[in-house]
């Protein structure tokens, strides 16, 4: 995006996420104090401010990096540095602090806004001047996804308009690809690349045949039905361990319904459509059931070389999807100056590919390497197979 774009992006993604902010605050969760302390989601009214401080840090305040001190001046909002840097401010603690009211923060995104907007109007379309402004808009698309994520977690109504499409299943047969050199992440010649991407090596990937479509509800059902998760032998040493912690019989969402079953989304209680492509399954679930069916997850450069290709029938960015490649560094990495982005993450986090219904078009790159912890299920997450 060129300058003139990115003041669009920046003004759709703010009314997206007060939008979002609102649905959660109708539903109750306006305050901290209302919100359960889960370790997968933030109380919706620090997320906002951290949002929208975010921006200011890296784009009024011309931070060098995410250290703290490494901003000039100060926030516009009193104590903005103390309530929402993250690097500060502890995860636990986010219920605790005296937040301002929500109108005051979204005074503050405001006044936040209309000076990036003014800034951003006598930048030219250069990356290097550009780049803050774009990092902020990935960061508030990102937290705006999470802000879905966590409506969903907490059982609450999506805003109009933001529910998602009826996903569709295609057709699953395999997509075979000899053996290549492949050249993965993205070019930061063309703009805007996260710091993870830089810099990749070309590897040798294939012969490798893979899913044109993801898993459906259809699919993975028989290996419910058959018992799959009382079955250890289908499961990793870690799997065993989550099955063990949470006492799970089917995916997170599922509920029995006499011979059938059900499904919640958004609190309420749906028909399990089989045609639709499974979500919210964690990466332990993703492996068991490729043991139990004979096949095996795509480790992230199959996947992205796949996705890449533009072939006609590899249909992703529905939902994203489990690989079986942990989150590691291209050789050569060298964080940017959102330093806690990736580096904190290496090893300890699984990549995801894709996008899901929930990810704006903007942020959508077959490059983009998505990561969690291989027990979360909360997210819009599925997956596709390789043959063994």
């Amino acid at each position: 995006m060129g300058a003139r774009e990115l003041d669009g992006a920046l003004v759709d993604a703010r009314r997206r996420t007060l939008t979002l902010f609102e649905a959660l605050a109708a539903a109750g969760y306006g305050q901290p104090a209302s919100v359960p302390r889960l370790p997968i989601l933030n109380p919706p009214l620090w997320e906002l401010g951290h949002t929208i401080w975010f921006a200011e840090w890296f784009v009024l305040r011309a931070a060098r990096s995410s250290r703290p001190g490494d901003a000039v001046g100060d926030s516009l909002l009193a104590q903005g540095d103390a309530w929402f840097d993250s690097n500060l401010v502890a995860h636990a603690s986010r219920w605790m602090l005296d937040l301002p009211a929500p109108e005051a923060l979204v005074r503050y995104g405001g006044e936040v806004l209309d000076r990036m907007r003014a800034r951003l109007a006598q930048e030219t379309d250069d990356d290097a001047s550009l780049y803050p402004y774009r990092l902020a808009l990935a960061h508030e698309d990102m937290h705006g996804e999470a802000m879905l994520y966590t409506l969903q977690t907490l059982g609450a109504a999506p805003p109009p308009g933001m529910a998602e499409a009826p996903l569709r299943h295609g057709d699953r047969s395999g997509i075979d690809f000899g053996a290549a050199a492949f050249l993965p992440g993205g070019d930061q010649s063309q703009g805007f690349v996260f710091d993870n991407e830089r810099i990749p090596s070309t590897r040798p990937t294939g012969p490798f045949t893979i899913d044109a479509a993801l898993v459906s509800n259809g699919d993975y059902l028989p290996f419910v039905e058959d018992g799959g998760y009382r079955q250890p032998r289908f499961w990793s040493e870690a799997g065993r361990a989550w099955l063990q912690e949470t006492g799970r019989l089917a995916p997170r969402y599922w509920e029995r319904d006499g011979a059938g079953w059900r499904v919640r989304r958004f609190g309420q209680s749906l028909a399990l459509e089989p045609a639709e492509p499974l979500r919210h399954v964690c990466l332990h679930e993703a492996e068991a059931y490729c043991t139990w069916a004979g096949r095996r997850l795509p480790r992230e450069d199959e996947w992205e070389r796949a996705a890449s290709a533009g072939h006609p029938d590899f249909d992703w960015g529905q939902l994203w999807e489990w690989t079986a490649s942990r989150f590691l560094p291209y050789a050569g990495f060298q964080p940017d100056r959102y330093l806690e982005y990736s580096a904190p993450w290496f090893v300890t986090r699984q990549v995801l590919r894709g996008a899901s219904f929930a990810t704006p078009a903007r942020l959508r790159s077959p490059h983009f390497r998505n990561f969690y912890t291989p027990q979360r299920d909360d997210i819009f997450a599925g997956f596709r197979t390789c043959a063994l």
